[in-house]
């Protein structure tokens, strides 16, 4: 299978998950809208999240996927069988008692870590805390079946995992229709989320496990023993875990300061989700297929192979990211409109707010998505501390710039932090990465990288313009469906002008990417 075609396999079971989002934000936006009871939920939901994706998604993915992938092409089936078995035990004994540890201290976390702004608000404090007890064992679930994920990643059998999120967003949307439909109250359409995403947890966790066991890899428990994979498991995955949920580290610091304002914290989670979409079908695609692919090549010591998956992998998450980013921040307003103005997020005005801060997201895209590029390029050969030192320093960044702008732009300071934090971050992998001589200089990259930006810039400009001319259909008050229409038109008429000007100037070549989706693997490449 080529290189596109996995990442279009990834792609597309994101694609039905941030589609699925969009709806769920679409309706937790019409009940809950940017009152008390959405910033609660938000701020409860962000703390396990962002523990999933720092101990489960980025330290898996970095860690464990190198190893996993060395120990079936050393010992077969059977060797990554006994990894995973040595692992599994370990993993499972520590999330229990981190389970447990954290249950208890909820109280105090929320006030201190998770949204220190609520303390000034006893009811909203405590709901905060009572949505997180109830979500926390997400966390659980979901670092069985990160590592599940990683599994089955490492055996180029990807659509498994990239499906299973589906399943949160599908329960969500059940939950909300139902509460809809039952004429539930706010408060307690947040108690129904909140026990919503632990039974997705749930399934989730039985989908992953049951496709690495159709794999052909049956995972039993062994009591916790710390073999020397396991030790060096732990050793590349902490820094690896900073690393790779860095974006995440930002949102987290982000809500904790935006906890300050009213509705601060539910306008930069409206806004995450839409950007959420391109950087989730790009530039998570492109982490989780590049990793295994790269850690391969290295193994094999085909450093040409290694060096051109780099290369591609870029000029992919350009080609789709720039004009993404373009388009976010010269029709966010219209974007946010559609998505969310109703019910109760139209009543409290939410859009000027949530619009500003994803515009000012879309500046920042291209450098998230390339983080995700650039860090395997570390991890697959095992270097998990450099990128992490940088991801301190992006963090760094993050909390300098956000408590500077705060005060006086509110979300919108928030997502200029996390924009110039991303934009350092890739910044110094990609210098480090040259100067090692672990990037390989491609001289059509560089040659199609401008003209990438030229074509987007023009396709900006056309929405600029169309924006305006539409302004009556766009604007406040037109009908629901008279806004899908033009703005799917505008957008539909925007990706044929990239395409065509992108193609036109030699932003892309074609024959190349024919080339890229006919390409097969070669005998080496097969499990």
């Amino acid at each position: 299978m080529s290189l596109v075609k996995k990442f279009a396999t990834v792609a597309s079971g994101t694609l039905m998950s941030r589609m699925l989002g969009f709806a769920r934000e679409m309706l937790m936006a019409a009940a809950l809208g940017t009152g008390p009871i959405a910033d609660a939920f938000n701020a409860a939901f962000q703390f396990p999240n962002t523990f999933r994706r720092l101990f489960a998604e980025g330290a898996f993915n970095a860690a464990f996927v190198p190893l996993f992938a060395k120990e079936i092409e050393a010992g077969g089936i059977d060797g990554a069988k006994r990894l995973s078995e040595e692992v599994f035990g370990v993993l499972f004994t520590t999330l229990v008692a981190l389970t447990i540890l954290m249950e208890l201290a909820m109280p105090l976390l929320v006030s201190t870590v998770v949204a220190p702004g609520f303390s000034d608000n006893p009811e909203k404090h405590d709901l905060t805390v009572a949505l997180a007890t109830i979500m926390f064992p997400y966390l659980m679930c979901m670092s069985l079946a990160a590592m599940m994920a990683g599994m089955l990643n490492s055996l180029r059998r990807y659509f498994a995992a990239a499906v299973a999120p589906v399943f949160l967003n599908i329960i969500l949307i059940g939950v909300l229709g139902y509460a809809w439909h039952e004429g539930m109250s706010g408060l307690d359409i947040g108690y129904a989320l909140a026990w919503g995403v632990l039974a997705a947890g749930l399934v989730q966790l039985a989908i992953v496990w049951v496709a690495v066991r159709h794999a052909g890899v049956s995972i039993g428990f062994r009591r916790p023993h710390f073999t020397p994979n396991v030790k060096r498991l732990l050793v590349l995955a902490f820094p690896a875990a900073i690393t790779g949920g860095i974006t995440q580290i930002n949102q987290l610091i982000g809500t904790a300061i935006a906890s300050g304002k009213e509705s601060a914290v539910s306008s930069l989670a409206y806004a995450d989700r839409v950007y959420q979409l391109p950087l989730g079908v790009v530039g998570i695609a492109v982490a989780i297929v590049l990793l295994p692919e790269l850690a391969r090549a290295l193994k094999a010591g085909n450093l040409q192979e290694a060096s051109n998956l780099q290369n591609r992998s870029v000029e992919f998450t350009l080609f789709l990211t720039l004009p993404a980013a373009a388009a976010l921040l010269v029709v966010s307003e219209p974007i946010v409109r559609l998505l969310y103005e109703r019910g109760a997020f139209a009543a409290t005005n939410g859009t000027p707010t949530v619009s500003a801060i994803l515009a000012i997201f879309g500046l920042g895209l291209p450098a998230f998505v390339l983080i995700k590029a650039f860090t395997p390029g570390y991890f697959a050969r095992e270097d998990t501390r450099t990128p992490m030192i940088f991801a301190a320093i992006s963090v760094a960044v993050n909390v300098a710039v956000a408590l500077t702008l705060f005060p006086s732009m509110g979300g919108a300071g928030i997502a200029t932090a996390s924009a110039i934090a991303g934009w350092i971050n890739a910044a110094l992998l990609l210098g480090v990465l040259v100067r090692r001589g672990h990037w390989g200089r491609d001289a059509g990259l560089l040659k199609r990288i401008p003209r990438l930006i030229v074509a987007s810039a023009v396709m900006a400009g056309a929405l600029y313009f169309a924006a305006r001319w539409f302004s009556g259909s766009l604007g406040p008050g037109s009908p629901f469906y008279e806004q899908a229409v033009v703005l799917g038109c505008m957008v539909a008429g925007a990706m044929a002008l990239y395409f065509v000007t992108v193609f036109a100037i030699g932003g892309a070549d074609i024959g190349m990417i024919k080339r890229s989706i006919k390409r097969k693997e070669l005998p080496s490449e097969k499990v």
